[in-house]
């Protein structure tokens, strides 16, 4: 089942992708798509609906975040071991981890704004994990069962706030925009191995990153596992789970976005996402 929110920004509607690939508006069945709707139990309720008994949605409607309720969003860091070497880092040894700001949430195709002062922002694909029901110290084995589903994920990052303005990387990856998620939450049924998912990036259509989630270091399971020894994942909470190699700081020389600039990108099964750059 593929899960969405449509509409104007602040005024979205619930709906569903059918297997056709058409929208279907989920209105007369829920208020929007919530914590209720992504529980195990909501999303067997919605998964018992025939999509073709949903009303239709013509035309091509924005996509907001296709959930809501995120109380946070829990970053890892140097999760592809190539990322790691073209940035210059030492290959981790345990999950490296930062917060993104809830305010920096965006729709999958709204535009993204460079911060004030900014002059490396970054481009990163990611596959996203979305927490189903709470989770504390959850076992490895039993980890994605935990998860309401899966998103295609960009982590912005303004490299200049993260690495030299002191402190933690949170500068750098909580501005305004910096977290565009979706199109659609792709529920577990549908992804039969997140660790067998094509990631890929665009600028200005030239391919900048094109890997596979095989090469991260640490699987998901391990990644949701390890996360709520430190802390409680709620539903909604969302791990992005790393980026692979092909961002703006490992190219020589470095290139980073500028105003104008098309990103387009997307996880395999996922869906994609299109944004355009903006001054802040």
């Amino acid at each position: 089942m593929k899960l969405v929110r449509y509409g104007a920004k602040g005024r979205e509607k619930p709906g569903l992708i059918d297997a056709q690939g058409h929208l279907r508006d989920l209105s007369a069945h829920c208020a929007d798509i919530g914590w209720n709707e992504i529980s195990p139990a909501g999303q067997k309720r919605l998964k018992a609906l025939n999509p073709a008994t949903l009303p239709l949605v013509k035309g091509k409607p924005r996509l907001g975040v296709p959930f809501t309720g995120i109380s946070k969003i829990i970053g890892v860091g140097l999760n592809y071991r190539d990322h790691a070497k073209e940035t210059g880092a030492a290959i981790p040894t345990e999950p490296v981890l930062f917060m993104k700001a809830t305010t920096a949430i965006n729709g999958p195709c709204d535009a993204i704004k460079l911060p004030r002062g900014s002059v490396n922002t970054d481009w990163e694909a990611e596959l996203g994990l979305v927490i189903g029901k709470e989770a504390r110290y959850v076992s490895e084995d039993k980890a994605l069962s935990y998860l309401a589903g899966y998103v295609t994920f960009h982590d912005v990052s303004e490299r200049d706030f993260q690495k030299n303005r002191g402190g933690s990387w949170d500068k750098g990856k909580g501005c305004d925009t910096f977290a565009p998620i979706g199109p659609w939450l792709v529920t577990p049924d549908e992804v039969k191995d997140p660790q067998q998912l094509r990631v890929w990036l665009d600028v200005n259509g030239q391919r900048r990153q094109d890997s596979n989630t095989d090469e991260m270091i640490f699987p998901c399971a391990h990644l949701i596992s390890y996360i709520s020894q430190f802390m409680t994942l709620m539903p909604g909470d969302v791990i992005c789970t790393g980026t692979p190699p092909g961002v703006g700081l490992g190219m020589q020389p470095p290139q980073f976005l500028k105003a104008g600039d098309v990103v387009r990108l997307g996880v395999e099964g996922l869906g994609e996402q299109q944004q355009k750059i903006i001054a802040g």
